[in-house]
């Protein structure tokens, strides 16, 4: 093998690199001993969305890209595409989210449109090696996300009904992003991540409950007072429906399909609730 030929070694540029997926992938590259550089507003490699200043000295070097992108419109992701690849960046692995494809998936409004799918599109039409994960409902929402205070306060009160979600492992979707960044196999793939198997609110109580002892409850309350109580507590009132729009696939039933994602993507079975939350639990989640 000549020099020329030689393959140059991978390092990756992780934007939202200190997020609930961001941080995960940072951790794996590195335990594997790929460069990595964390980016964010504030993390070692400043990377800012809304300063596209920030975007190059972010890029310079990096052979592949993990987005976490902004959920804006208009998306700032194709400049960053077209930027990404104009360096030099040869892969790119983008964190979209379930149902973003699917017309009337978050609302009768909804048109299967949006930042969401600018992004895709944008990957898709750079001409680099491309991954897409579309994950759902994240398990980390009720040990370090917006269910946090429920479960830790003893009533959880959402507006999905008796609805089930097949609630997603964020260590499961940072699997998947590592082996798109650093391993052939998984371009052109589009990745659908779930969790095995489908729970209610008030099943994600009980689990909760017997590893901590801490009991909450689900409070079912209607869409329009769920809204209201989040502006109440300050929410900006677009903000509050973008909330309420996401919550409306599990109350349909949409979340709790069971996709095959995790297993196509690392040949094995995703992490069950169960097992995250005893993880969760053992690291003082809900203390």
């Amino acid at each position: 093998m000549t020099q020329k030929d030689e393959k140059a070694p991978v390092e990756v540029l992780v934007t939202g690199g200190t997020g609930k997926t961001g941080r995960r992938v940072v951790a794996r590259l590195r335990e594997q001993g790929v460069r990595t550089r964390a980016a964010s507003r504030s993390g070692e490699t400043r990377f800012d969305w809304a300063d596209p200043n920030t975007w190059k000295a972010a890029l310079e070097g990096a052979t592949a890209v993990y987005i976490v992108p902004l959920d804006t419109s208009p998306s700032p992701t194709p400049a960053l595409v077209e930027q990404a690849v104009a360096s030099g960046v040869e892969r790119l692995v983008l964190l979209s989210a379930r149902g973003v494809d699917v017309p009337g998936y978050f609302g009768d409004a909804y048109e299967g449109e949006g930042p969401h799918m600018e992004s895709e599109a944008a990957v898709r039409a750079s001409g680099a090696d491309w991954t897409i994960l579309r994950p759902g409902w994240f398990a980390q929402n009720f040990s370090e996300g917006v269910f946090l205070d429920g479960v830790k306060g003893g009533e959880l009160a959402l507006p999905v009904g008796d609805g089930a979600a097949a609630y997603v492992d964020a260590d499961d979707i940072a699997a998947v992003a590592v082996a798109a960044l650093t391993a052939d196999g998984h371009t052109g793939e589009v990745y659908e991540l779930s969790g095995p198997r489908a729970l209610g609110l008030a099943e994600v109580l009980d689990e909760i409950a017997r590893a901590t002892g801490r009991r909450a409850s689900y409070v079912e309350v209607d869409d329009a007072a769920f809204r209201a109580g989040l502006v109440a507590e300050g929410m900006p009132e677009a903000e509050a429906g973008l909330w309420a729009d996401a919550l409306l696939p599990i109350r349909t039933g949409r979340e709790a399909q069971v996709s095959d994602g995790v297993r196509r993507a690392l040949g094995r079975a995703p992490r069950d609730f169960a097992d995250f939350v005893r993880d969760a639990a053992a690291e003082g989640a809900w203390r």
